[in-house]
């Protein structure tokens, strides 16, 4: 089964570009590139892929406690990315370290979780064949998978 979904950009000067969505039921979003090269004025793509990529573990993680009939209690993430030259001199994400924070009622779901929640990713599965993306979930009472 394919899905497809269009994503339009327009250019509103400089490097600003307004991002709408063919899904009349979400607001449009903008980007821009940061200074020197931009105004800074709101996230460039590179942010809004980090975004992208913690959101999608984020989901996928909640949506594997939901199947196991664990609500989460909260769940926060931090991704780390870091950007570097590849050997042509051009600015490349290298790598992304997702850690997540979630709190829930039952830990023992949370653990039958975790082998199983990345797989189901559709960003950061299709990412990580060019971009290095660690993982780890965090909680209280655990330690650092």
């Amino acid at each position: 089964m394919q899905e497809e979904f269009i994503t339009d950009l327009e250019m509103l000067h400089d490097y600003q570009f307004n991002i709408s969505f063919d899904d009349q039921g979400l607001a449009d979003i903008r980007s821009d590139e940061p200074v020197p090269i931009g105004g800074g004025e709101y996230p460039n793509a590179t942010r809004y892929l980090s975004a992208a990529v913690g959101n999608c573990l984020c989901a996928s993680l909640a949506f594997c406690l939901r199947k196991a009939r664990s609500e989460p209690i909260s769940m926060k993430a931090r991704v780390r990315t870091v950007l570097g030259r590849n050997d042509k001199g051009r600015l490349r994400v290298q790598s992304m370290q997702v850690t997540i924070f979630p709190e829930v009622d039952d830990q023992a779901k949370l653990e039958r979780c975790l082998p199983l929640f990345e797989d189901f990713c559709t960003v950061s599965a299709a990412v990580r064949e060019g971009i290095d993306i660690q993982v780890s979930v965090e909680t209280p009472k655990s330690e650092q998978r």
